[in-house]
């Protein structure tokens, strides 16, 4: 005897509708902010030779691509339940999040690398330029920074796009002190350095997304609940014999999932109903409000955890 039981995430005191809508307005008009970045940098980088305006002014269309996916994924995420999708696109948030820290891990190899070629063979620019163009940009970075803030730390997908932003930002403030020391000091080096830094941190950073949605993606057990835990409180109920082959993943962020075998006593059927009712209370302290219960009496031969 199997019973579903899908709360409303409103229970838990997360309604992402409204989040949702407000985050795709601001992704859209972050997006439009950093292809004219883009666009800016380049000019400026042609007219005054810097290879560095032109190298960022890459960084921020890759990071102007990455939020487009974002913006998409956060609309397919959106979409209702079909017989095709049955829990619908809401992963396609995680599969965002997992591209874009994955190009951030890979430009910030590129960084390094670019780096290491600008120490050993330092470029000439027009230093008064540079720090025109990338006042721009660290104007345009900050606005989207502004933009995105709010929503970083309500969704993983977000928070990719709001570091894509928080890189650019550094960047740009990298380039300017890079443009004043060699306005006024002749300090071509400058440049490589800050590279290197910027480039650790986007990496950490990154990583660090990049590990979470690979986890969610892989249907790993959310790290915050421990299925050991769940087992042992759902045991000590009346008429609860045995837990078994517990599985347990997260759609996304907060959509968490719960399927397990419960073997009961000889109980009669209305008595399972109450039983049911307890364990939908146990697992909402764990923030799980997908469940799907199989009620049992001596069935299974493996009585494991796992199956």
């Amino acid at each position: 005897m199997t019973f579903n039981n899908h709360q409303e995430a409103e229970e838990n005191g997360h309604n992402h509708t409204d989040v949702k809508n407000i985050s795709s307005t601001r992704l859209f008009w972050v997006i439009v902010l950093n292809f004219g970045i883009t666009l800016a940098q380049i000019l400026g980088g042609i007219i005054s030779g810097s290879l560095s305006l032109i190298s960022d002014a890459l960084h921020n269309f890759t990071d102007a691509i990455s939020i487009i996916i974002s913006y998409i994924a956060i609309k397919l995420s959106s979409k209702e339940t079909s017989l095709i999708h049955t829990f619908g696109l809401k992963r396609a948030e995680i599969l965002a999040a997992f591209i874009n820290s994955a190009v951030l891990v890979g430009i910030s190899c590129y960084l390094f690398v670019e780096a290491v070629k600008k120490f050993i063979s330092p470029t000439h620019i027009t230093g008064s330029l540079m720090l025109i163009v990338a006042i721009i940009g660290l104007t345009g970075n900050l606005i989207s920074i502004f933009l995105l803030e709010s929503h970083s730390k309500q969704n993983i997908n977000i928070k990719s796009a709001y570091l894509h932003m928080l890189a650019d930002a550094i960047t740009s403030v990298a380039v300017i002190a890079g443009a004043i020391g060699i306005i006024f000091f002749k300090i071509y080096w400058i440049d490589p350095l800050l590279t290197i830094l910027i480039g650790l941190y986007v990496l950490k950073e990154s990583y660090s997304i990049l590990k979470k949605s690979t986890h969610i993606l892989m249907q790993g057990t959310p790290a915050e609940i421990s299925p050991e835990d769940i087992k042992t409180n759902i045991e000590k109920l009346d008429n609860v014999k045995n837990v078994h082959h517990i599985h347990m993943w997260a759609l996304n962020e907060d959509d968490i999932f719960l399927e397990a075998h419960v073997e009961l006593s000889d109980v009669m059927l209305s008595e399972t109903c109450k039983i049911k009712d307890k364990i939908d209370e146990i697992v909402k302290e764990y923030k799980i409000m997908h469940t799907t219960v199989q009620f049992e009496t001596d069935v299974c031969c493996n009585k494991n955890i796992l199956n």
